[in-house]
């Protein structure tokens, strides 16, 4: 069975940072691009970043480049995603998904897995 479980969301101040990780089981981790996405309150799930199966490649959304920042570590079956600077717009539920793919997704019809989400919280 496949899980992935994504922690290190909570209340941050404007401007602040926080480091969220998803720890992944139940697959070959090492063969799935990786991927962030959030979802406001009343909102469309969004793309954030992605992560090729070897993290040689990374790619991001507007919204976060230069922010955030995704890297993995295929020893212990885990994503991370740094964010920095964060803003109020940054409220939403984040979530973690796999794509089998040894290239970066976009798409996120092409994710198989997801994680349940964690909430992030930014004040102004």
């Amino acid at each position: 069975q496949v899980q992935l479980v994504e922690s290190g969301g909570g209340l941050v101040q404007a401007g602040g940072s926080l480091r969220l990780s998803c720890a992944a089981s139940g697959l070959t981790f090492s063969s799935y691009a990786m991927g962030w996405f959030r979802q406001a309150s009343g909102k469309e799930r969004e793309f954030l970043a992605t992560i090729s199966w070897s993290g040689g490649s990374t790619y991001y959304a507007d919204s976060v480049k230069g922010r955030f920042t995704i890297s993995r570590d295929n020893a212990k079956n885990t994503v991370f995603l740094q964010m920095n600077s964060l803003k109020p717009e940054d409220t939403a539920v984040y979530f973690c998904a796999a794509a089998l793919s040894s290239r970066v997704v976009l798409s996120i019809r092409n994710y198989r897995y997801w994680g349940q989400g964690t909430q992030v919280t930014v004040s102004s």
